[in-house]
């Protein structure tokens, strides 16, 4: 009997234990309010904002200065705080956070995830951004703990919002705007980053490892692209070459080494590189960097190159098409006729044969195909 009791208790034992360790059930926020995240990229800034989102049902009209987002500071009778501002959307803390060092409305702010919220007013609100994004609601809220504070303008909507959202509007190269819109309101505040720094900066921290060479072509072809910071890309495009740990001289490599010096308006080292470069290319490579140097107006250096690919790779869809765009730069469009005439039918797929037959109507027609 001792030995069945003991048996029983183990079991009821071992039953408080293992619902002690069953995970809470999967419940729908509070309130009937919605959960959702944004995100987007400023350059290689990731924006995140994660919320819930309060409906107006049927309270148009009464949403703002009331309880529901209430003006300025209040004491809402929970938690610790006694002036607290509006959570800028339901239960949980919103959280904006920020992967780079960001202006909100020109004014500066560091990486990281902030608690978010807002003091309203009827024309003008003020965005808070605090370092603690853990609390529930403002209930919690310590102006000590604030790491900025931004006055901007509210705008009124002609059309209702119904569900409290956010998005990103007004795209810029470097900046983007947040709008928090609801009911007939929108709280919009710009963002901005210094995206080029920012790319750079992000670049010199990644290649203090070793890293293969089409990183850095990858990191050359940005500065040539944007036309900054050319004499590190030329240091990096040493490194790509030269470097004694994965370190590759190429026709990438020497290629894109002399594009950095083309855009330093060094020709002369950029043509001596691409006399080493050519060699190593291949037929494709080649093609592509005769079609550069015609873009660069460098007739003559094209000439050049197109004359040795096909000298190289004779009287080939790729090589016949290069000669007829060398000729066709230079006026010569007889002869640049003849070449795509014998590229025509040598055309690896109808895409490639429509070209060439639209580059024939042109030098019929006397134009340039280039």
């Amino acid at each position: 009997m001792k030995k069945i009791v003991m048996i029983t208790l183990c079991f009821v034992l071992a039953g408080f234990c293992s619902v002690g360790q069953i995970m809470p059930l999967t419940t729908e926020p509070d309130g009937g309010n919605r959960k959702a995240s944004v995100s987007e990229q400023l350059g290689i800034v990731k924006i995140s904002i994660a919320y819930s989102r309060p409906g107006v049902k049927g309270r148009e009209g009464k949403i703002w200065n009331t309880p529901v987002a209430h003006y300025g500071f209040v004491d809402q009778g929970h938690g610790t705080s006694s002036a607290a501002p509006w959570r800028a959307g339901a239960n949980e803390n919103t959280t904006i956070s920020f992967s780079q060092p960001v202006k909100i409305e020109g004014k500066d702010l560091p990486a990281g995830t902030y608690g978010f919220f807002i003091s309203l007013g009827e024309e003008e609100s003020t965005l808070i951004f605090s370092k603690i994004s853990n609390s529930w609601g403002s209930f919690y809220y310590d102006p000590a703990e604030d790491v900025l504070r931004i006055p901007v303008k509210n705008k009124a909507l002609e059309t209702s919002v119904e569900w409290l959202k956010y998005e990103f509007i007004d795209q810029k190269e470097n900046a983007v705007t947040i709008a928090l819109s609801w009911e007939k309101r929108m709280i919009p505040f710009q963002v901005e980053a210094d995206t080029k720094a920012l790319q750079i900066a992000s670049f010199k921290s990644e290649f203090r490892t070793t890293r293969p060479y089409y990183d850095y072509i990858q990191a050359a072809n940005y500065c040539v692209e944007n036309n900054i910071e050319l004499e590190q890309a030329l240091a990096w495009m040493d490194r790509a070459i030269y470097f004694r740990v994965m370190g590759e001289k190429n026709f990438r490599t020497l290629s894109t080494k002399a594009s950095v010096l083309m855009k330093m308006n060094k020709v002369d080292e950029a043509k001596k590189v691409m006399e080493e470069a050519v060699p190593m290319g291949t037929m494709t490579d080649v093609h592509y960097y005769g079609r550069t140097l015609l873009s660069m107006k460098q007739v003559d250096e094209a000439f050049k190159v197109y004359k040795a690919n096909f000298e190289k790779y004779p009287n080939v869809f790729t090589t016949n098409v290069g000669m007829g765009r060398a000729y066709s730069a230079m006026g010569n469009y007889k002869k640049a006729l003849g070449y795509m005439k014998a590229a025509l039918p040598q055309a690896p797929d109808n895409g490639n044969k429509a070209n060439v037959e639209n580059m024939i109507k042109k030098l019929e027609e006397g134009k340039d195909v280039n």
